[in-house]
Formats: C-alpha cells, structure tokens, sequence
C-alpha cells in the first residue's frame, strides 16, 4: 500500500473511531470529549481526568493507541486493524480501553 492509500485509509478509521465514540458516548450519557489535530484523535473522559489517543504512524503504516493500560499497535492485514502483539482487532481493544477508562461498558 502506498502512503497515500494508507493515509487515506486511515483517515477514514480515524473518522469512524470518532463518530463512533460520540455515538457510544451520548447513548451512555459518558461525558466524552473528541478532538483531532491532523493524524491524532484525542479521546478525554471528562468524569475519569484520562484520555486515550489514537494516532497514524505513515512510515510504518499502523495506528498506534494510548491509553491507561499501555501503548498499542495495530497493522492493517486485510480488512482489520490487528495488534501487532497479541492479534486483537482494532475496534474490539478499543471498546475494552474505551470502556475501562469510562467507568463502564462502551461497545464501539
């Protein structure tokens, strides 16, 4: 895949990551706070004082995630975004990262 494909892609798992979350959020009344800066999506738990980020690394075509537990890769293989270590999709370890730093269960 060439960089701009990967961009591409990316953006568009960054966007629903997003909408997602806002979703997710609103529908569990979790006060949630969603902001992009380029290729970084800050995800901020208001009630909790934490954040997850997920941002896009281009040179080595993977998504990369912050959070309380730890720091994540995920390589595209595929259709999925799948951890570089363990093998977990990208959405389902979101929806556990998501869901410990809320304070409740959010499926993404």
């Amino acid at each position: 895949m060439t960089e701009s494909e990967f961009l591409a892609v990316a953006e568009a798992v960054l966007d629903h990551i997003e909408s997602r979350i806002e979703q997710t959020a609103d529908v569990a009344d979790v006060d949630v706070e969603c902001s992009r800066s380029g290729n970084v999506l800050e995800i901020e738990f208001i009630d909790q004082n934490s954040k997850i980020i997920v941002n896009t690394q281009a040179p080595m075509q993977e998504i990369w995630v912050a959070a309380r537990s730890g720091g994540f890769h995920f390589r595209m293989k595929g259709d999925l975004w799948l951890d570089t270590r363990d093998g977990s999709e990208l959405f389902a370890a979101l929806s556990s990262l998501v869901s410990a730093q809320a304070g409740q269960s959010l499926v993404l």
